[in-house]
């Protein structure tokens, strides 16, 4: 038998393959296809302090082999979250629950975890600097290493709970973006985020996204965000959680090589609501071709020589 179980911070995993925040709301529309205690843990949707409405449509745009989104956190609110959300997901998820947090200020990021730490349900923090700073010039916190420390310092502040900054591919060094994360005293990172990327209609000679610009995510970003976990793993010995085009078991195989302890599999869940039960069932037989007895001992296997 092949020992699937991971570890993140502490807190056991029946298997590394995690939906991703923003593919899988609050779990109950999936939960209505599939058993979905089968999954390692899913990062719920991306929560503000504030309910958001997004941005305004088109807001979806397909492109060969993948997708590009700017949906721009869509969500009730932490509070309603906290009073609808955690209380139905009781109903149909038995295993503790990523919450993914948002935040266009350092103080929105505060309150939001703060009162998040309070909910039993919560495993973990995952949270997003990709947000544009209001009160920064509208740079996203995530795009130099002091800003992100910065946010990480503040949450590390108000919660006990194992913080994973989630971040953001679009600056010149990632692996610098972590370091300083871990050196604040993040428990773990996260990425890739989206790319930053356009599509143009040529019917209307303008961009295809109201927003003008998106998130590409699909099969296509795969290799960057390989390449961005490797990286990433040279330059900090706290656990990464890696994504970015994940679609198959052998691709989960693939990104704890490169260093992830756990892997988050996004936008494969819009084309198959079905991709990560698939990724789960498929990841014995997957393990058992190429050799491998338990997923914890090939986490950074690539690095070893």
């Amino acid at each position: 038998m092949v020992d699937t179980s991971v570890t993140l911070s502490g807190i056991r995993l029946d298997n590394p393959v995690i939906p991703a925040s923003g593919t899988f709301g609050y779990g109950a529309e999936f939960a209505e296809l599939y058993d979905i205690n089968c999954l390692g843990t899913f990062s719920f949707k991306g929560t503000t302090l504030e309910p958001r409405f997004g941005n305004p449509a088109p807001r979806i745009a397909e492109t060969p082999g993948g997708m590009l989104n700017a949906v721009g956190l869509q969500n009730p609110g932490v509070e309603k979250v906290i009073s609808g959300e955690l209380p139905r997901m009781r109903g149909f998820f038995h295993k503790p629950v990523m919450a993914n947090v948002s935040g266009f200020s350092i103080d929105e990021y505060v309150r939001t975890c703060a009162l998040l730490d309070r909910e039993e349900q919560v495993g973990w923090l995952e949270v997003n600097i990709s947000c544009p700073n209001v009160h920064g010039g509208g740079m996203a916190f995530g795009s130099s290493p002091e800003a992100a420390a910065t946010v990480t310092r503040a949450v590390k502040a108000v919660t006990g709970k194992p913080v994973y900054m989630k971040l953001s591919p679009n600056v010149t060094d990632i692996a610098a973006v972590a370091r300083a994360c871990e050196e604040a005293g993040a428990d773990g990172v996260s990425l890739i985020n989206t790319l930053l990327a356009m599509r143009i209609d040529l019917k209307t000679k303008k961009p295809l996204l109201a927003n003008g610009t998106g998130g590409l995510s699909g099969p296509a970003v795969f290799p960057v965000a390989v390449r961005m976990v490797y990286q990433v793993y040279e330059a900090v010995s706290i656990p990464i959680i890696g994504m970015g085009g994940v679609s198959s078991a052998e691709d989960v195989i693939e990104m704890m090589l490169a260093g992830a302890s756990a892997v988050e599999v996004g936008a494969a869940n819009l084309a198959d609501p079905f991709a990560c039960r698939d990724i789960v069932r498929d990841l014995p037989g997957v393990m058992e071709k190429y050799g491998i007895n338990s997923l914890t001992e090939i986490i950074g296997g690539a690095h070893h020589g």
